[in-house]
């Protein structure tokens, strides 16, 4: 059959609905909208995001960008078929990473890919989104969902997202030249693992012998999968004030490597944070996965937030008063040690 004799081809026939895309992006605008903030320009729709930084009253302000994404637990949504949490670890991952430059997260922009969309899957993915925009108090201005026919296996779909913020240039973090050797460090509570230590989770979760859909042996009348997907904890709430009050000194967001990688990140040549494991009790689900998969302690600490999410450093003499607008906050902030000349 020559050439001339084919169905003509469109892009349907390759794979990619162009229509199921235009229905998405109505479906996300009023999303986007209940996030906007002052100092957004325009709406979805453009080549790019605008943002007035001299309208939302900044001074002097200096820009920090975060990117990141969900990793291997975005495993456990395909399994369980819960979609709409993993949005908001996907913006915690990002904001609390400006937050530790001292930064107020202003936008975010999303990277939304999979193979074909599927009813509902996005829409419920993108609403989490939003939600962990109007926890860390920035806007969704945009995003790009990509449709790749052959890329993904069916069901699939990965993310990634981008966050800008804001900082008055006289009060980055961490304030090197203000931590000394005595400096407290409190900490503030995790929801679960939060976005990280999952691949290591899936294979306890598979030598439990448990299903996702069992109840989980840590949390009763809870199936594991959706015990396991408790979305990251935002702390803009927690952390911008005292920030703005010049309570803090330093911050470390707990990621990949936990406390023993993170924290002694925002410390200055010649300080070491000293930790007191003892200070506070670990989450039940960090229990069970120590019990299931055997880990020493050590490799517990250098690999899960163990409780933590966030760390702060302030000044003894400070350390007071932060740790009573926290409580005012609703934070139950717990000290965990100091730092230390080494």
């Amino acid at each position: 059959m020559s050439i001339s004799n084919h169905k003509p081809l469109s892009y349907r026939d390759a794979g990619v609905d162009i229509e199921a895309g235009d229905a998405l992006v109505a479906a996300i605008k009023p999303l986007a909208a209940a996030t906007r903030r002052k100092g957004v320009m325009g709406g979805l729709g453009g080549f790019g995001a605008l943002f007035d930084l001299k309208a939302d009253g900044w001074a002097d302000p200096i820009l920090v960008s975060g990117t990141d994404g969900v990793g291997t637990k975005l495993m456990l949504a395909f399994e369980t078929g819960i979609h709409d949490s993993v949005g908001i670890d996907l913006v915690a991952m990002c904001a609390n990473d400006v937050l530790a430059q001292g930064a107020e997260p202003l936008f975010f922009l999303d990277y939304f890919a999979t193979g074909k969309l599927e009813s509902g899957i996005a829409e419920a993915v993108i609403s989490g989104i939003a939600e962990g925009c109007r926890q860390a108090g920035c806007a969704l201005t945009g995003g790009e969902t990509a449709e790749m026919p052959g890329m993904y296996p069916e069901g699939h779909y990965d993310l990634a997202g981008f966050v800008v913020g804001a900082v008055e240039r006289d009060a980055i973090l961490p304030d090197h030249a203000a931590m000394k050797a005595g400096d407290k460090l409190i900490g503030l509570a995790s929801s679960g693992p939060h976005s990280n230590g999952y691949s290591l989770i899936r294979k306890c979760v598979e030598r439990s012998g448990l299903s996702y859909q069992d109840d989980a042996p840590f949390a009763a009348g809870t199936e594991l999968g959706r015990a396991l997907l408790t979305p990251t904890r935002l702390y803009s709430d927690a952390t911008l004030p005292l920030i703005r009050a010049g309570l803090v000194t330093g911050l470390a967001h707990i990621t990949g490597g936990g406390l023993t990688e993170n924290t002694p990140r925002m410390c200055p040549d010649g300080l070491v944070p000293q930790i007191d494991r003892t200070a506070w009790t670990p989450l039940p689900v960090f229990d069970w996965l120590q019990s299931v998969g055997g880990m020493s302690a050590d490799e517990m600490h250098k690999t899960f937030n163990m409780g933590i999410g966030m760390v702060l450093a302030v000044s003894p003499y400070k350390a007071d008063d932060a740790l009573a607008m926290l409580k005012d906050l609703g934070e139950a902030p717990v000290m965990i040690g100091e730092l230390v000349e080494g």
